[in-house]
């Protein structure tokens, strides 16, 4: 899978499919029931198990309304879920036990996810029906993502908001956790038994795949998910094709898809449609990251639509462990909060490098089509434009190459901040097409082309460069 950045080429991989026997369990043989009634979490891993003492094979749900408990994947398995097969995750977090995981760049207690593996080999997921994670039971809401009506119907409904009265919790406990599950660990606390008394505030996604390879998604879609949707961790050869994945525009950490430390990656033909960023390369946080030090790279995504999100592809903010070699190409998204958005700061350290990204087209986009921002939830009335020296500590990106994106209707075309220690560097754009109300604004970079270039703006000039070194604009 070849693409050129600059005049160097990306390397070429191939992402290897699981090999899964054709013999197959079909739930209800183990006396499932899909009513929307029963749990069938012990059917379910009946059904799995017999399928992993035969040596592996197709796990099939059949139309009907699953309701379930977590599910815990194994080798040599495809969970197939057939079209009119609705998967309901209890909102009951007494039903997910406390486990070792990962989430926002750093190994820690979670509840299990609903869809739940590590150390697998052999892995899919197929078919059209749905996975729903009844989010609805786990999320905070904040009121300014809703109507006065919707609030009001929400507080309704029971829960229990904070003492400002912007956030809803769907309880007390959850509502206090992060408090209290901050002091934990700060005590030391490392066991799952040790967190028990904040479990509901210890958000699963909807799936968490770790330490895996071969791994296959193809034709269902994942939905509500309690915090992130679909999640790769230090996992090998993943297809990903076909796919729906869906949140509630104000689903709080309602990301799509979290790439993280993986390697050799297909994601294609897919559409998203979620709460925060819909599809995101990462690779750990700060001195967890570094120390565990494997990047996220080889890397392809392609024919893929975004609706709803933060942004549409982004790398970071956890990318501490680096990020190379990503390809991204044909593309459309549609109302995303930005397009393509990259974001780190201090303290991150890693370097992202070797990306190639081609052929986006956007229409809609509240803030920038095009974003870097080494500032990463810092306020801007306190970014200061004083370099510190250089260290581990200290996030890179360089060589990138950006070209054939068009966006229509975007609030800012192209917004770059870098740091002064360490400018954002050889970052190259080629054929953009974007109309915004604001045009495009670079600091701290150095190394930077645009060529055949067309920025139309409604106020303020097309181009503003501050402390930008070697910058080259042609054929504008």
């Amino acid at each position: 899978m070849p693409a050129t950045h600059a005049n160097k080429r990306l390397p070429e991989f191939k992402v290897k499919l699981p090999e899964i026997p054709e013999r197959q369990f079909y739930i209800t043989d183990f006396g499932a029931v899909g009513d929307g009634t029963e749990i069938n979490t012990a059917a379910i891993e009946k059904a799995i198990a017999a399928c992993a003492a035969a040596g592996g094979g197709k796990v099939i749900i059949p139309p009907g309304i699953w309701l379930t408990g977590p599910i815990r994947l194994t080798s040599r398995l495809n969970l197939h879920a057939e079209a009119g097969a609705t998967v309901v995750f209890t909102g009951n977090c007494h039903a997910y036990p406390l486990i070792t995981s990962c989430f926002e760049g750093e190994q820690m207690i979670r509840c299990q996810s609903p869809l739940d593996g590590e150390n697998l080999e052999h892995v899919a997921i197929t078919g059209d029906g749905v996975f729903d994670g009844s989010g609805e039971y786990w999320r905070p809401v904040k009121r300014f993502k809703l109507t006065v009506s919707q609030w009001k119907k929400l507080v309704a409904s029971g829960g229990t908001v904070d003492k400002e009265k912007e956030i809803w919790w769907p309880s007390e406990n959850a509502m206090n956790g992060a408090e209290v599950y901050q002091n934990l660990r700060k005590n030391g606390a490392a066991r799952p038994e040790d967190f028990q008394s904040v479990k509901e505030y210890l958000r699963p996604n909807l799936l968490s795949l770790r330490k895996s390879k071969y791994i296959l998604f193809d034709g269902p879609t994942f939905q509500n998910s309690p915090a992130w949707n679909l999640h790769p961790w230090l996992c090998e050869h993943i297809t990903i094709r076909r796919i729906s994945v869906r949140n509630p525009w104000f689903a709080q950490n309602g990301d799509g898809l979290d790439i993280e430390s993986c390697r050799y990656v297909t994601v294609e033909k897919s559409v998203f449609d979620v709460g925060d960023d819909a599809i995101c390369i990462k690779s750990g946080k700060n001195e967890a990251g570094r120390r565990l030090g494997v990047a996220a790279e080889d890397i392809l995504i392609r024919d893929c639509k975004v609706y709803s999100g933060h942004g549409g592809f982004v790398i970071g903010s956890e990318m501490s462990g680096g990020v190379r070699n990503i390809q991204v190409s044909d593309c459309d998204f549609y109302g995303t909060d930005t397009g393509l958005r990259f974001k780190s700061t201090r303290g991150r350290g890693g370097i992202v490098e070797n990306i190639d990204i081609r052929r986006i087209r956007m229409h809609n986009i509240s803030k920038e089509a095009i974003v870097f921002h080494m500032y990463y939830e810092i306020p801007e009335a306190t970014i200061e434009n004083t370099p510190v020296p250089v260290t581990k500590e200290t996030p890179v990106f360089r060589d990138i190459a950006i070209s054939n994106v068009s966006c229509t209707a975007a609030g800012t075309a192209l917004l770059m901040k870098g740091l002064p220690e360490m400018p954002l560097k050889g970052v190259t754009f080629d054929k953009l097409t974007l109309t915004a109300k604001k045009g495009v604004i670079c600091s701290q970079c150095k190394i930077m082309q645009f060529t055949k270039t067309r920025i139309f703006v409604k106020e303020g000039p097309a181009f503003t460069f501050q402390d930008c070194i070697n910058t080259s604009v042609s054929h504008i």
